[in-house]
């Protein structure tokens, strides 16, 4: 999943690098933005995944696996030689750059939408609700690198090998 996420992080900040870079905007660092697509969900491996309903069923809940996650990062950070720490740092804790998390949360969505339509495409109907809801949410965003995205190459992703030619 992060690899997917790093994969549609690197094409969403493209789009935002070619496309949409407003006048005098700096670019945004793709090396930079790929990293912390990949090291996205690192927290999880101490404290697990909690599903998305779950995490977000109501405040309470959701600031307390906040809580969680942040203590596992640090838990990480430090498990660390002293010497990786500052490299590791950025990427475990998500106090960076606003544009790049928000690029971030949505390349997990859209890797989140399209393991649904990969889903569904296999004949799995219990995704088709997911599908639903992360597509909506993608369309939420207000993204214009993401809006093209969605129009542009989403439509591929539900498509056999054989109508791909």
């Amino acid at each position: 999943h992060s690899l997917d996420t790093a994969f549609f992080m690197h094409a969403l900040l493209s789009l935002h690098n070619r496309r949409f870079l407003t006048p005098g905007e700096e670019p945004l660092d793709l090396g930079t933005g790929v990293l912390l697509a990949i090291y996205h969900d690192a927290a999880e491996i101490l404290t697990g995944d909690l599903p998305t309903p779950i995490k977000y069923y109501n405040p309470d809940i959701r600031d307390a696996y906040r809580e969680v996650e942040q203590f596992s990062a640090h838990k990480l950070l430090h498990m660390l030689p002293e010497a990786l720490r500052p490299s590791f740092a950025p990427l475990l804790r998500e106090g960076y750059d606003p544009g790049l998390r928000t690029l971030v949360k949505a390349a997990d969505k859209l890797s989140a939408h399209i393991k649904c339509v990969e889903e569904l495409k296999a004949g799995n109907a219990e995704f088709k609700q997911a599908a639903e809801q992360t597509l909506e949410a993608l369309q939420g965003y207000g993204l214009p690198e993401l809006d093209y995205f969605l129009e542009h190459f989403l439509p591929a992703f539900g498509l056999t090998l054989d109508e791909l030619q």
